[in-house]
């Protein structure tokens, strides 16, 4: 760590060291006990990567461009060559564009030292290997070479003696005794170089370590290999050195650079339309999930041994739903989760909705898509690679443990916050990738450009985009956006109002003209099946169907009572018969439990039963005139004898009907619906605290100050709750306590605080009793009192 770093980080203005920390809140994860501690945070690889990952293409040419130049670089010969790489004049936007990079680096303290002396921060020439494509310095190339073969490379290089690699890197700095080099080469060997000029400068050839003379050389890499204009870095491996590749760029770091983002191409969308569409979209969406928790809590499919859903029943689900089978994986994952489905056990279990899906189904539908939508943005699962195989060519299916992609929220945010930046306009992907990659250029590759094609395919479903062009709604749940109480407040006016009536007509059918209020809608799923979906649904109604809701308890009369009630037209004539005729026959025959037994008052009836060859695998057996004994199971004679025409009903051992409620299995989850992670900084009043804390153990640092004596007098004590809210207070206002801590032997202290910030059960502060920033648990604190 240098020395001068530290001290212009110690002297940055308490506002810029705030800036800093807010910018790369780790540097404070925990509080570092002065600035020394926080340069040396600041210029670990780790801290410096995660810093470099945050800088758009500009700014990280311009971090190149500081690296590879002799520091310290004056802000005119900055400016000056990233000036070449301009494909124009530069003009007042470039200059003011620079400025403004500088700065940004400066405040990330990547950066330091005045205008005229600018210097990249300890650590950063370590991490940021191979800048803007070009090899390592001739010093670190030649570093395993012999002293034997130096002393030749540099005498066939035309030097006059020494064997060391600063004597090579002297000669190799000279561009005339480049040029030389390169002209005496063959025209075969000069296009190898040009090949590796602009990056990357490393390349594979067979006995790379050959040792050649200039004089013997044959093969174009053998001319290139006794000249030093490549560097054997192993044994089929070679690189070119810096200084040829600036040679062969005519001094220019940089091919092309632009100061500004590419322009996006694609199709304005009228914003209104826009914000209709998706607000569409995102009802269907919260009707999906509806819909398919309704369906599993009836019929709920297997988890398998791998953890995850089968193929056939993710099948099932998109036929179910009327979606494509990649939607319905969506679905079924959103819904994973937000917690509302869950499986019921890790071994012959059942996917199954939890308690979560009850309070969830109660919401209004734009609070419901809120959730929906919140999670799916910060979930870290990709629902788009379920059919595609791992790298054990095992298949990915739904809700496996393997979706997991670390990267997925963060694509996501970005990609909007791309469609954000552009109001109204509905881009290409290939131009969203291309802004990406100009944004953050050292997060490129094949599977983030894989998520960023998800994430504009699921954002359409989801109704976060509407047309390809983002929503107002879906705006309003990116950060700084508003949240999730702007994003209802704007969705609401859009979604179509439930209706609470249906079209029955004479075919035995009833058509919705629109989306029902989920009361009708469940009880007409319970009593009709779905026929058709589209602009309207059209259910059935059969024997089976009003049997499935005469066994769930309904009445005939009630069932009636219902359809005249939700129906703009009469109850037709053969839907009033086939529910009073399917109503009259239902239950007249009762099953049991000897293995099983028939009970019916219409000894006829039983005798039909006996006559009927169907029975025969049931093993019936007359016990009585109105009794009948199966030696198979109670559920298997119900299913048989619902097979063979008749219309039972299964008993409990006391006699009274057991009736079938087919909604209310679930199966145990979270206790509440997730909260999304937040995807903001640390608040300011925990920075400020921070940096107090991080200045007073500086200044105790550097003065060797002694600790202040603990006050007299009795340790604190006060309710838990009452000390968390003051020192809550003491974070925001910056301010001293005085409280009483128990030691890991169970003594209690006395301590005089500055706190800094309170997360994970612990307080960081300024202990001015130890002179020094110190941790402690918050279930030791005593008490807290102000200091007198």
């Amino acid at each position: 760590m240098s020395t001068e770093f530290t001290e212009w980080l110690r002297g940055r203005s308490d506002d810029q060291l705030r800036a800093l920390v807010a910018v790369r809140p780790e540097l404070i994860t925990p509080v570092p006990a002065h600035v020394e501690g926080l340069a040396g945070r600041a210029s670990s690889p780790s801290a410096i990567g995660r810093a470099l990952d945050r800088l758009d293409r500009f700014a990280l040419a311009v971090m190149e461009t500081l690296v590879v130049l002799p520091s310290p670089v004056p802000y005119r010969s900055l400016r000056a060559q990233l000036a070449r790489a301009l494909p124009g004049t530069p003009d007042a936007a470039f200059r003011a564009r620079l400025k403004e990079t500088v700065e940004r680096l400066r405040t990330l303290a990547l950066v330091y030292g005045p205008e005229g002396a600018l210097v990249p921060a300890p650590g950063v020439r370590e991490v940021l290997d191979g800048p803007a494509g070009l090899g390592p310095p001739a010093v670190e190339a030649f570093r395993h070479h012999p002293a034997e073969r130096l002393a030749e490379l540099v005498h066939d290089a035309g030097g006059e003696g020494g064997e060391s690699r600063e004597a090579l890197a002297e000669l190799l700095g000279d561009p005339e005794i480049i040029g030389r080099l390169v002209r005496e080469v063959s025209p075969q060997a000069r296009a190898a170089l040009n090949e590796l000029a602009w990056g990357p400068a490393s390349g594979r050839v067979p006995n790379a370590r050959r040792e050649v003379r200039a004089a013997t050389a044959q093969s174009p890499i053998e001319q290139l290999l006794a000249r030093a204009l490549l560097a054997a870095t192993g044994e089929e491996t070679v690189v070119l050195p810096r200084e040829v590749g600036l040679f062969l760029r005519d001094g220019r770091i940089h091919r092309d650079l632009s100061p500004v983002p590419p322009a996006m191409e694609g199709v304005t969308r009228d914003q209104g339309l826009t914000d209709r569409t998706a607000a569409g979209q995102a009802f269907a969406f919260v009707r999906a999930v509806e819909e398919l928790c309704e369906r599993w809590s009836v019929d709920p499919p297997g988890v398998l041994r791998s953890g995850g859903l089968a193929v056939r029943d993710l099948k099932r689900a998109a036929a179910l739903l009327d979606l494509p089978e990649w939607v319905a994986g969506l679905v079924i994952e959103v819904a994973y989760a937000t917690g509302l489905l869950a499986a019921s056990g890790a071994v012959d279990g059942d996917w199954l909705p939890t308690p979560v899906y009850d309070g969830w189904r109660v919401k209004a539908t734009e609070d419901r898509w809120v959730i929906l939508a919140s999670t799916w943005l910060t979930m870290d699962r990709a629902p788009g690679v379920i059919g595609e195989r791992d790298d054990r060519d095992r298949l990915l299916n739904a809700l496996h443990p393997d979706l997991r992609r670390p990267a997925a929220p963060e694509v996501r945010g970005a990609t909007l916050g791309v469609l954000a930046a552009e109001p109204g306009l509905a881009p290409v992907p290939a131009a969203v990738r291309e802004r990406l990659a100009w944004e953050q250029p050292r997060r490129r590759g094949g599977h983030r450009d894989q998520l960023v094609e998800f994430t504009l395919r699921e954002a359409e479903q989801l109704g976060f985009t509407g047309l390809g062009a983002l929503s107002a709604h879906g705006r309003a749940l990116l950060p700084g956006g508003g949240g999730g109480a702007s994003a209802v407040g704007i969705l609401a006016p859009l979604l179509p109002e439930p209706l609470d009536h249906v079209l029955l007509q004479a075919d035995l059918t009833a058509v919705a003209p629109g989306p029902l209020t989920s009361e009708l809608r469940r009880w007409l799923a319970l009593a009709a099946d779905v026929e058709s979906t589209g602009g309207a649904t059209v259910y059935r109604f059969d024997e089976r169907s009003i049997r499935r809701a005469l066994d769930a308890g309904q009445g005939a009369d009630e069932m009636l009572a219902m359809l005249e009630r939700h129906s703009t037209t009469p109850v037709p004539q053969p839907l009033a018969y086939l529910v009073t005729d399917v109503a009259r026959r239902h239950g007249r025959m009762r099953v049991g439990s000897a293995s099983a037994y028939v009970r019916c008052d219409d000894p006829s009836l039983l005798d039909e039963v006996m006559a009927d060859k169907r029975a025969v695998p049931l093993r019936l057996r007359r016990l009585a005139p109105t009794v009948i004994a199966s030696k198979t199971s109670r559920p298997t004679l119900v299913d048989a004898l619902r097979g063979m025409g008749y219309a039972p009903v299964a008993e409990s051992l006391d006699g009274d009907l057991i009736l079938t409620q087919l909604d209310v299995r679930r199966t145990e989850g979270p206790p509440q619906l997730r909260a999304p992670a937040a995807s903001t900084g640390p608040e300011a009043d925990v920075v400020a605290a921070a940096i107090r804390a991080v200045r007073a153990g500086d200044a105790a640092h550097q003065a060797r100050r002694v600790p202040v004596a603990a006050p007299a007098g009795q340790v604190p004590r006060s309710p838990a709750a009452e000390t968390i809210v003051a020192l809550r207070e003491a974070i925001r206002q910056g301010s001293q306590v005085w409280i009483g801590y128990l030691d890991s032997q169970g003594n209690a202290t006395s301590r005089i605080l500055e706190p800094a910030r309170m997360e994970g059960g612990y307080l960081t502060a300024y202990d001015e009793t130890r002179a020094a920033v110190h941790r402690f648990a918050l279930h030791r604190i005593t008490g807290i009192a102000d200091i007198a």
